[in-house]
C-alpha cells in the first residue's frame, strides 16, 4: 500500500512462523487424528435372497425396535386387527413371507417389546399393552401352528408394559418398566417380581445395564439420566438434562462411560459421553443433524464402536469411542435410500468371522414389508482367522444364578472364543479345458473319418456336419445366431 515498501518473501515467511507460534491449540492447522484399524469398515446390505420379504410389519408409533434377532430366529412384532402376535422365523431361511405362517399370539394387547434370552436361544420374552409379560418357549425348527399359550404369564404393572431387558450375566432374571413410572425385577425361577425400582416420576424411555449387571442406567420422561444399584433401587448418580434432552441411554462396556442419544435445546439432535461417576456435566457433546426422528444407540464392546441409527432414516453412522481425547472418532457412515422403523442386532456368536463381519443389523423397512440384514465388515485381505478384531466375547452361558445375584455376587460374563465358528473360505477349483473333445451324433464321430457304407448313412453324415458347423460357429463368435436355436 502507499507509504510502505513491499515485503520480501522471507519477511514474509518469518512473520508467518511467528503467527503460527502463538495459535492456540483449538486452532492448530493439524486436525485431531487417531489411527484406527477399523477406519475402513463399510456397511454391506444384503442382496434380495438374503431379506425376508412380505411380512406385515407393525404400524405401532411406540419407540422401539419391533425385532430381536438371536443365532437361530428372527422374531418381527406384526400388525394385527386384534390382540397382538408376532413372528419367529429360521434366521437361515430367508425369502418370501407365507402369509399364513404361524405367529405368537396370545397377548390382549398390542406387543411392544421382544426380547430374545441371551443365553437361550428358544426363549423369548415380550410385553404388551394388555399390562402383562409373558415367556415363550419355541420349538426347534420354528413354529408349525399358533402359539397362544406362554410358558409363564407375569402381571404386576398397572399400566401397558413398554420396555424389558434380560439381565446380562444370570438367565433367570428379566427387568420390565411399565407406564406406572415402575422397574420390576422378576425372577422366572419363581414367576414373579423379587423386587421393585420406583425411583421415576414419568415413564422410562430406556435401560441398559452394565458389564457385569451391578449397574443400572435408565433415561426417564422426566429429562433425567439416572444409574441405579438394582437391587436396592438406591440412585448412585443423577442428571437433570435440561440442555440435552436424553432419549437413549447405553453403557459403554467397561471403559466406565455412558453414551446418551437426544435433542438439543435447539432441537438438533446430539450424542453425549458421560463419566458413570460424575453425571454432573458430560463429557463431550457432539451435534449429529437437524433431523426429528429418534437416534439409537448400540455399542459393540469388543470393537469400542458405537452405531446411530436414526428412526425414520436411511443411514447408520459409526464411530470408535476411547477413554482419551478425542473420545468419540467418527469413523464413516452407512447410506441407504430406504427408512428403518426399527433394527434388530445378532448377537456376537452368530456373525460370519470368515468374512471379518463385527456387527450386523436387521433393519425394519415396513413401507416394503422387508426385513433387510446389513452386516459392517471389516476388509482383511488375508484368509485367516482375525485375532485383533475379535476378541474374547461373551458366551451362552450365564454367569450366576438368580437367586447368587439376589444375595449380592457379581461375576463377570462367561467368555468365548468365535475361532470355533471360523471356516476357511473354500476357492473354486480350476478345471483344465477338456481335450479331445467329440461329439456323438446317431452313432457316428464326427471327428473320425468313417466312410459311409449305405443311403441313410450318408443322410446322417450329412446332418451331423452340418450340425457340428453351427455348433463349432456359435461357439467362436459369440453373435452368431441360427433361427430355431
Amino acid at each position: 500500500s502507499a507509504g510502505f515498501p513491499p515485503l520480501s518473501s522471507a519477511c514474509i515467511a518469518v512473520l508467518l512462523i511467528q503467527y503460527i507460534s502463538v495459535l492456540p491449540p483449538q486452532m492448530s492447522w493439524h486436525p485431531t487424528y487417531k489411527s484406527s484399524k477399523f477406519r475402513n469398515v463399510y456397511g454391506k446390505a444384503g442382496n434380495r435372497e438374503q431379506c425376508f420379504d412380505g411380512i406385515p410389519i407393525t404400524r405401532n408409533v411406540h419407540d422401539n425396535h419391533f425385532c430381536a434377532v438371536n443365532a437361530k430366529f428372527l422374531a418381527i412384532v406384526t400388525e394385527t386387527a386384534g390382540g397382538g402376535s408376532f413372528l419367529v422365523i429360521p434366521v437361515n431361511k430367508p425369502g418370501r413371507f407365507d402369509p399364513h405362517h404361524p405367529k405368537v399370539c396370545g397377548h390382549q394387547g398390542g406387543v411392544l417389546d421382544i426380547k430374545w434370552n441371551p443365553f437361550t436361544d428358544n426363549i423369548i420374552a415380550s410385553c404388551s399393552e394388555d399390562c402383562s409379560v409373558r415367556i415363550w418357549e419355541i420349538p426347534e425348527g420354528g413354529l408349525r401352528r399358533n402359539m397362544s399359550k406362554a410358558m409363564l404369564e407375569l402381571y404386576g404393572h398397572s399400566r401397558r408394559v413398554g420396555l424389558i431387558e434380560w439381565h446380562p450375566t444370570c438367565c433367570g432374571l428379566l427387568f420390565s418398566a411399565g407406564y406406572d413410572f415402575k422397574i420390576l425385577i422378576w425372577n422366572l425361577e419363581e414367576g414373579a417380581p423379587v423386587k421393585m425400582i420406583d425411583c421415576h416420576s414419568d415413564v422410562v424411555l430406556c435401560m441398559s445395564f452394565n458389564t457385569d449387571g451391578s449397574l443400572l442406567a435408565t433415561s426417564c420422561k422426566d429429562k433425567h439420566l439416572r444409574v441405579i444399584e438394582p437391587r436396592s433401587g438406591r440412585v448412585l448418580q443423577e442428571a437433570d438434562c435440561k440442555s440435552h434432552r436424553v432419549n437413549r441411554v447405553v453403557f459403554l462396556g467397561n471403559m466406565k462411560r455412558l453414551a446418551t442419544t437426544g435433542v438439543s435445546r435447539w432441537n438438533t439432535r446430539q450424542v453425549a459421553l458421560w463419566d458413570q461417576e460424575d453425571l454432573s456435566m458430560p463429557i463431550i457433546e457432539e451435534e449429529i443433524d437437524g433431523l426429528s426422528g429418534l437416534l439409537f444407540p448400540f455399542y459393540d464392546a469388543d470393537t469400542h464402536m458405537l452405531y446411530l441409527a436414526g428412526k425414520g432414516d436411511g443411514n447408520i453412522r459409526y464411530y470408535e469411542v476411547s477413554t482419551e481425547k478425542p473420545y468419540l472418532q467418527y469413523l464413516m457412515e452407512f447410506r441407504s435410500p430406504a427408512p428403518q422403523k426399527g433394527l434388530g442386532v445378532m448377537p456376537k456368536h452368530g456373525l460370519d468371522v470368515t468374512t471379518c463381519e463385527v456387527f450386523r443389523f436387521y433393519k425394519l423397512v415396513t413401507l416394503k414389508g422387508l426385513i433387510e440384514p446389513i452386516s459392517m465388515i471389516v476388509p482383511r485381505r488375508s484368509e485367516t482367522y482375525q485375532e485383533d478384531i475379535y476378541p474374547m466375547t461373551a458366551s451362552t452361558e450365564p454367569a450366576v444364578t438368580a437367586d447368587e445375584w439376589l444375595s449380592g455376587i457379581d461375576r463377570e460374563p462367561v467368555l468365548m472364543s468365535l475361532k470355533a465358528g471360523y471356516k476357511r473360505p473354500c476357492r473354486t477349483a480350476f478345471k483344465a479345458p477338456r481335450k479331445g473333445w467329440k461329439t456323438m451324433v446317431n452313432g457316428l464321430d464326427l471327428l473320425e473319418s468313417i466312410p459311409p457304407k449305405t443311403e441313410n448313412e450318408v443322410k446322417a453324415l450329412d446332418v451331423s456336419v452340418n450340425l457340428s458347423a453351427q455348433i463349432t460357429c456359435s461357439t467362436l463368435d459369440p453373435h452368431f445366431y441360427c433361427d430355431g436355436w
